[in-house]
């Protein structure tokens, strides 16, 4: 393949003075063409609905949310994946993300990984994909044997197949059901895709699972009223959150809260309907965590 053909390894003519530039003439420069990256990522803004919505019908079966993905496209999708649990209080099983040489390459390259497409199809066995879950390849220029052999395995299952690519009419996006292609054009450091590329692709990946977690339930009005209180800063925020919702005092949220066992949503549901806590917990389960038919049916 050309590789010098695609638009995020072709030279930025705005920056072909790089190297003359002040500092704050670096940062400004940088600040204004990231600008770019704002309309790549709204070009893309129906297939990244669509993958959030499958997405979101597929989990309560029983399905996953699984990113796979090479250097800084897989460090961005295990960094999106990893936060799901403490945000949404979902289980670290339910949005799961791969790198390409596994956790090592976290922090060190793994020269060579992404072009394996056999590895990919041996990461994908390992987890178990199977037809219920949605397989978002990752992939700044839409090349990346390791995301192709990602894809072809979704597909040979029958799991939902999508790309992520700064690249249009990508290879990629061939093997994919959902193609979602971001143009962010060339970086102000040519070929550095962990800039430009790298933003919408973080930005995407922002929109998908919080997209998913909110249709699945996991937010009520524009609260994390699903977030675990795992620490004292999160501890705060959880009373910050409750106070917000339930329209009280600090004071009166703890005690509310402790009353439906630390959970927000029960406490939310408690208060808006005058239930207890096992009448207001079996509300919510009966309508899969959802604030707002959780009052409605308690009512």
């Amino acid at each position: 393949m050309d590789f010098g053909k695609l638009d995020t390894e072709k030279t930025n003519a705005r920056s072909e003075n790089l190297d003359t530039l002040s500092a704050i003439e670096i940062a400004s420069l940088m600040n204004e063409l990231d600008m770019g990256a704002i309309y790549a990522v709204k070009q893309a803004l129906e297939p990244i609905a669509k993958t959030a919505e499958a997405a979101a019908a597929r989990i309560p079966e029983g399905g996953r949310l699984i990113y796979m993905g090479a250097g800084t496209s897989g460090r961005l999708g295990v960094l999106d994946a990893s936060e799901c649990p403490p945000t949404f209080g979902v289980d670290n099983t339910m949005v799961v993300g791969i790198i390409a040489g596994g956790d090592g390459a976290l922090r060190n390259a793994i020269e060579g990984a992404e072009d394996s497409e056999e590895l990919a199809i041996e990461n994908l066995c390992d987890l178990g994909v199977n037809e219920k879950d949605v397989v978002v390849a990752i992939s700044a220029s839409g090349t990346a044997p390791y995301c192709v052999g990602a894809l072809k395995k979704a597909k040979e299952v029958g799991a939902l197949a999508v790309s992520m690519c700064c690249n249009v009419g990508t290879k990629l996006s061939g093997y994919a059901d959902i193609a979602i292609e971001m143009p962010t054009g060339a970086e102000v450091l040519s070929g550095s895709t962990r800039l430009r590329a790298g933003t919408a692709t973080k930005l995407a990946l922002n929109m998908i699972s919080t997209s998913c977690m909110v249709l699945m339930g996991k937010a009520y009005k524009n609260l994390m009223v699903d977030v675990r209180a795992t620490n004292t800063k999160l501890k705060d925020r959880s009373v910050r959150i409750a106070m917000k919702a339930m329209d009280v005092e600090r004071e009166e949220a703890v005690e509310r809260l402790d009353k439906a066992n630390g959970s927000i949503k029960c406490a939310i549901v408690m208060k808006e309907t005058g239930a207890d806590a096992e009448k207001a917990q079996k509300a919510l389960d009966d309508n899969q965590g959802f604030v707002r038919r959780a009052i409605a049916a308690c009512k």
